[in-house]
């Protein structure tokens, strides 16, 4: 496993990070959960990426529990702030309130007393920016985060918060990145660059669809992501034939250079500077250990232009696609 360094801050992440959005928010049982963890480590990862709002807590819950038997220095550990976590509808948001609220929930879940990267998971825009800056670094001053992160914000979003405190502000940007998804690359990447803020990236194997594991007009197979009804519209987009064709078209290049469809992908991913970790979920260990495989390898020149070449028509760079937009995919 190789590591970089999360932007301006002094952590050395490791480039394959597991998450828990889908996986341990519920989705499976507490010892996959738990041997998913452990095969992490094996594998040298040591960043995890969590968020308040995975089933409303589950998801810090169970890594709070299976966590607390390790080391705090032995991992690095990620959550977010944003998200409507009870069936009150204010109950959300990045006001000062509503940040100071939720820090405490998910510490008492996480049972730990700070977390390395507390990340604002959306940008809230019936907040004034200017308090959701302030209540972010009053985490920060209390030594309940060590360091401060974004997801999904837009450029001038971003900048606007910097004119407020700073370049020192943000370590880190988590994106949706892919070869389907490729918005980041043209105004987010190297504003943050410019301002020392590492990349982040979910979703890399596009729910699962660049591991090749979908057929173009085959049903999904029976316990894959996109056979569960509760995800059907949220992977519908990326399930269309004229994608699932082009991601055939990625597997003899992927055979060529001796790689699995999963390791070329995260590899892909990995190939820009800008980013520090790819964020992967799992929900047996050896999934774990297939992904963190991808950590340092380098794809020749040949190979992504055959890539690029694969996936010509079908590779999203704009900054929105409304149809994706609507079935979910940006808004996990």
């Amino acid at each position: 496993m190789r590591y970089r360094k999360l932007g301006s801050s002094d952590l050395e992440v490791s480039e394959i990070s597991l998450g828990s959005w889908l996986t341990y928010s519920g989705g499976i049982e507490a010892e996959q959960t738990r041997a998913c963890t452990d095969a992490a480590f094996d594998a040298g990862i040591n960043f995890f990426d969590t968020a308040n709002v995975y089933g409303r807590g589950a998801a810090e819950t169970a890594w709070g529990e299976i966590l607390s038997g390790r080391p705090r220095d032995s991992y690095i550990l990620a959550t977010k702030v944003w998200g409507q976590m009870s069936d009150d509808p204010d109950d959300r948001g990045l006001s000062a309130p509503q940040i100071a609220k939720q820090i405490d929930a998910s510490l008492r879940r996480l049972q730990t007393d700070h977390v390395d990267l507390y990340q604002a998971h959306r940008f809230d825009p019936d907040v004034p920016i200017e308090e959701t800056v302030e209540a972010l670094q009053r985490v920060v001053s209390e030594g309940k985060a060590r360091y401060l992160g974004f997801s999904e914000w837009t450029p001038e979003q971003i900048e606007a918060a910097l004119a407020i405190a700073g370049p020192d502000l943000f370590v880190s940007s988590q994106p949706q990145y892919s070869m389907l998804w490729r918005a980041p690359e043209p105004e987010l990447f190297g504003l943050c660059a410019a301002n020392d803020i590492s990349q982040i990236v979910w979703s890399p194997l596009a729910q699962g669809v660049l591991t090749g594991k979908y057929t173009p007009g085959a049903p999904p197979p029976a316990g894959s992501r996109a056979a569960d009804e509760s995800m059907g519209t949220f992977i519908a987009a990326l399930m269309a034939d004229p994608i699932l064709e082009a991601v055939e078209r990625l597997r003899p290049i992927a055979d060529g250079a001796g790689l699995s469809m999963a390791e070329m992908a995260l590899a892909w991913v990995l190939r820009r500077g800008e980013l520090a970790s790819a964020i992967v979920g799992a929900s047996r260990p050896e999934q774990v250990h297939a992904n963190a495989a991808a950590s340092g390898i380098d794809l020749s020149e040949d190979t992504l232009a055959a890539i690029d070449g694969a996936l010509a028509d079908v590779a999203i760079t704009r900054p929105l696609l409304a149809p994706l937009a609507r079935e979910g995919v940006l808004h996990r």
